[in-house]
This record gives structure tokens, C-alpha cells and sequence, in this order.
């Protein structure tokens, strides 16, 4: 089952349930106004859901309608709270490599997490709004889950079973700006704009044997500027599974349903697959030929991240976004 949001009644969209060719789509609004309203009873909304998924599958769905992905917000316009992990810590050794720090053996055991903002999640086809080039524009591909609700202390084994949709996103970072945030030694925020998700957020069940219930077993696509940028799996060098974020997330606190978690940047300690954000190639180039040389996005460009299945067919469909100047008002 695929879900997404018009943007439609509301800052938090109109729910609908998508055809698996992303072609079609029905509101699914006698079952659910919104995504959230779905996942606060998901117990009940599921099987109406999927029966409301089947019909749209079958032709018999009435209202069922042609699908633009950009009619589409976020599958969660706004959420509760959107926690992004550093799953890959392959990634951060790279990173840290370049600078010539050594990293702390606990970063392989106990995962590194941020609160981003999730007050305004972005869609798919949304612009990269910024200011100003010099803050070091780049993308992050990654994968995402959307929980129910998760009591505070949960198991690792446990906290699978609370994974109720499976998606992926663009994690926008200012790297300049993140640089100086850390160095105050409090963390991201401005460093940190509106991250972006792809058209559908999809059940377990639609990945096939690609999902193990812990982790998605299939390469991430990103696209810059028409050019592939990078294939890495998803499955491949990761270190921390779902579960074992979603524990970390909820160590101290319960997670309400509708919680987002992310993978952090997916990326593989293979070169060949090249990479899901610039800041890693430019690491590569650092360690291999002593400074970085691909420059950061600028405004005009495109990135574009997507997730194909073992048959070569878009699973969440593409996020596909273009950098422009953003001009405060007055």
C-alpha cells in the first residue's frame, strides 16, 4: 500500500492512497482526513486503507483520479518529530578521516541522532530554497520510517514492530553553516532547512524481500544535474538497523505515532558506488588527492533521489528538486 498527501484542506494535506505504477490515486478521506489521523488509529485505518488499496488496484475504486506528483506535499506535511540518525558510520569515519580526527570507538555502538525540524516537511518536487551559495548547498539521500506510537525503553527487537511506513528523503545540509554550529557545541539549526520526501510513504509489505523488517535491501539513485552521482545499497555497510534507532530515539522519552526517523546519509565504504550527498565525495577527493574539487550545489541546480525494486519500477517515486535564491520578504 502507498500513501501520500494533496495539497489539499490544510497544512497537513488530504490523504490518499496511490496505485503501485504512482499513476492513480483515491481520497482517502472516509477513512482518515490526514496521514496522521491514520497512524494516531492505525489499528483501524489499516485494513480500510488496504482495502481501499486494492480496489484502486483493481479498477473498482470510485473517485479514483490521474495523479501529478506535483499536486503531492510531504506523505507528512508536518510531523510530531523527525529524529535522523547516522546509520552509516562509515560515512562519519570518512568524514572524520579528512580532518585528520581520530573517532571515538563508541560511534560504532551507539548511534550519533539529531532533532531536526519537522514543523515544515517538505514534497517532492518543492524548491532548495536558500539565501546565499556561500552556505554550502548539498543534499543527503536517505531512508526514512514512520512509527505508531512507541513506549519510552523499547527493545531493539521490539521497536521493528512499531514501523508502519517506509520512505525515502533528501536531508538538506548548509555545510558551512553546519561548521560553525558545531563548533559552538550545541548542535544543528540553521545548518538544518526543510528536509524533502518522496511522493508515497509505502507498508512493509510493498518492498518484498527487499525489507527484512529492519533495513531496505536496494541501492538509493541520486541524480545531480542529470549525472548519476551515486548507487550505494542501502543494506550495505550499515550499522545501525531500524530497530536499533528507533530503541535509541525512544531510550528517554515515548515517540508518538507519526514520529519520523531517518537513516542519515546512506553510503558505502566502496568508491565505486559513488555517494548520496557532495560532502562525502568531497571527503574522497580530500583523502585521495588532498582537496576536495566538486563544488557544492549552486542556484539552478537539480538533484534527483530515487529507489528503484529488483524490477527496475519506482517504488516511492522521485524527489526531484531545484536550488533557487530565496529572497526575504520586505
Amino acid at each position: 500500500m502507498k500513501l501520500g498527501s494533496l495539497r489539499e484542506g490544510g497544512r497537513d494535506g488530504t490523504l490518499i492512497v496511490v496505485d503501485r505504477t504512482l499513476t492513480r490515486a483515491i481520497r482517502a478521506t472516509g477513512v482518515a482526513p490526514t496521514l496522521q489521523k491514520a497512524l494516531d488509529d492505525w489499528a483501524a485505518a489499516e485494513p480500510q486503507l488496504k482495502a481501499l488499496a486494492q480496489a484502486l488496484e483493481d479498477g473498482k475504486a470510485p473517485g479514483a483520479f490521474d495523479l501529478e506528483t506535483g499536486t503531492l506535499a510531504a506523505p507528512l506535511p508536518r510531523a510530531y518529530q523527525w529524529a535522523d540518525g547516522s546509520a552509516y558510520v562509515v560515512h562519519v569515519e570518512l568524514v572524520r578521516r579528512a580532518r585528520g580526527v581520530e573517532m571515538p570507538p563508541s560511534f560504532w555502538t551507539d548511534p550519533l541522532m539529531y532533532q531536526g525540524g519537522s514543523d515544515s516537511l517538505i514534497g517532492p518536487n518543492d524548491d532548495i530554497e536558500a539565501a546565499d551559495e556561500a552556505w554550502g548547498i548539498d543534499f543527503e539521500g536517505e531512508i526514512g520510517v514512520i512509527v505508531d506510537d512507541v513506549p519510552m525503553g523499547i527493545a531493539p527487537d521490539a521497536a521493528r514492530r512499531h514501523i508502519k511506513l517506509v520512505t525515502i528523503l533528501n536531508d538538506v545540509s548548509l555545510r558551512n553553516l553546519i561548521v560553525t554550529e558545531l563548533a559552538k557545541g550545541f548542535g544543528f539549526f540553521h545548518g538544518k532547512p526543510a528536509t524533502a520526501f518522496a511522493p508515497v510513504a509505502v507498508t512493509p509489505e510493498e518492498l518484498g524481500d527487499a525489507w527484512d523488517g529492519t533495513k531496505l535491501d536496494l541501492p538509493l539513485i541520486s541524480t545531480l544535474n542529470g549525472k548519476e552521482f551515486g548507487h550505494p545499497n542501502a543494506a550495505t555497510d550499515l550499522t545501525f538497523d531500524f530497530g536499533q534507532l528507533i530503541a535509541h530515539a525512544a531510550k528517554t522519552r515515548h515517540l508518538e505515532a507519526g514520529t519520523i526517523v531517518g537513516s542519515g546519509t546512506v553510503a558505502n565504504r566502496a568508491p565505486s558506488v559513488g555517494c548520496s550527498c557532495i560532502a562525502e565525495r568531497r571527503v574522497r577527493e580530500t583523502i585521495d588527492g588532498g582537496k576536495p574539487l566538486t563544488p557544492f550545489m549552486k542556484f539552478g541546480d537539480r538533484i534527483r533521489i530515487e529507489m528503484l525494486d529488483r524490477a527496475g519500477r519506482t517504488i516511492f517515486g522521485a524527489i526531484d528538486q531545484k536550488v533557487v535564491r530565496y529572497r526575504p520578504p520586505g
